[in-house]
């Protein structure tokens, strides 16, 4: 880690290493400290484009560009590239069967409910819709062409696709059609706070 090194020593010497999920707290971490990184790479080569282009913006419209990017920059962090710190550690399977996707919708998530934890089940449905929740909201919070919901449900899903890809060549992940029919419900729930905000303001 680059960044969060020292703080992730903390946790890992307090009790909270000792907790049953702890290696979700690492996940999260170390995600984080791959986001900072890439975010800076991202500014600094967003300045630079705005600066060749000479293009106009304000600093409330490059913050909540930033703010997006970052978001999703820390969801395939967590979700893709769980133990890949920089792009040359990238090895792809391209030899993998299809028969380890499922394609069969729920059913996987329904024998969740028998398992020793519910926690599990938890982060399959609630996670995977709270994940998206900020995507739906950030695509017309952002960008003013994309405010309509079939839109944002288009992106969603197309996101949503693209993590289990990799999550499949990358051997990152269960590539599972529950997670992107969660994805999707989440950017809706998303994109209708946006509205909900926009409304009242």
């Amino acid at each position: 880690m680059l960044f969060l090194g020292p703080f992730y020593n903390w946790i890992n010497t307090t009790s909270l290493s000792r907790v049953n999920h702890f290696p979700l707290v690492r996940l999260i971490v170390f995600s984080l400290d791959k986001t900072i990184l890439y975010l800076l790479i991202f500014a600094a080569l967003r300045c630079l484009w705005l600066l060749v282009t000479k293009r106009r913006t304000t600093f409330g419209r490059e913050l909540k560009l930033g703010i997006f990017v970052g978001y999703l920059m820390l969801l395939f962090a967590l979700t893709v590239f769980r133990d890949v710190y920089y792009p040359w550690q990238l090895h792809f399977h391209w030899n993998r069967p299809l028969s380890v996707i499922n394609i069969r919708p729920l059913v996987e998530t329904l024998k969740l409910q028998h398992a020793a934890s519910h926690f599990d089940l938890w982060y399959q449905s609630l996670g995977n819709i709270a994940w998206f929740m900020p995507l739906g909201f950030g695509i017309p919070w952002v960008s003013k062409r994309r405010r309509r919901l079939a839109g944002t449900v288009i992106f969603g899903l197309l996101t949503s696709l693209s993590i289990e890809t990799l999550q499949f060549l990358l051997i990152s992940g269960v590539a599972d059609i529950d997670d992107v029919i969660f994805n999707v419900i989440g950017a809706i729930f998303g994109y209708n706070l946006y509205r909900l905000f926009h409304h009242r303001k």
